[in-house]
């Protein structure tokens, strides 16, 4: 074969193969793009924004490293997990999507957390939560959320308020010690 041949899968053809975008009539794209190649407008990307969101401590209370994926229903990370779940509840960590938050055994973080989106329709990978997550003053409100908590109990999942979390997780200092 000579240097201006090529091979695709539909034969052999002569020339160059045009691999910055394909012909269609009456289309000229101002910048070239390679055959699936994505332009993007100007700016920073936004994500998950008018959603509610919440931060929380949680504590790893267990001995081995925990990581909690970007779309897994927060309510139900491990059992170690120490964090107040009832504010989880519906809710998803506030990072790009297929990526993780890792926190080795008795590492404590602040994350944030935001809503899912949709119909809120949980299915728990801990066979907490099945069902519907809204706000319980939706017309369509289903209420698993209150078997989600009996089941978190029964199962011995860690729970914490977020004011006792405060309290707990406070590390004395100088400024916050009474002499």
């Amino acid at each position: 074969m000579a240097n201006d041949t090529y091979t695709t899968p539909n034969g052999v053809f002569q020339g160059q193969p045009d691999i910055a975008y394909p012909k269609t009539p009456g289309f000229e794209p101002s910048t070239p793009v390679p055959v699936g190649g994505v332009i993007l407008a100007e700016g920073n990307i936004e994500y998950n924004t008018d959603r509610r969101t919440v931060s929380l401590k949680v504590r790893n209370t267990g001995d081995r490293p925990i990581q909690i994926g970007s779309h897994f229903h927060f309510f139900e990370v491990n059992r170690f997990m120490e964090f107040d779940r009832e504010a989880a509840f519906g809710m998803h960590l506030n990072i790009p999507a297929t990526t993780a938050i890792r926190f080795e055994p008795g590492e404590e973080k602040e994350v944030e957390l935001v809503e899912f989106a949709g119909k809120h329709r949980i299915i728990g990978f801990n066979d907490l939560t099945n069902g519907y997550a809204g706000y319980e003053d939706s017309p369509s409100y289903y209420p698993c959320k209150m078997k989600a908590f009996r089941k978190m109990q029964e199962y011995g999942f860690k729970n914490i308020s977020e004011e006792e979390a405060e309290a707990e997780f406070t590390t004395p200092t100088p400024s916050n010690t009474k002499k």
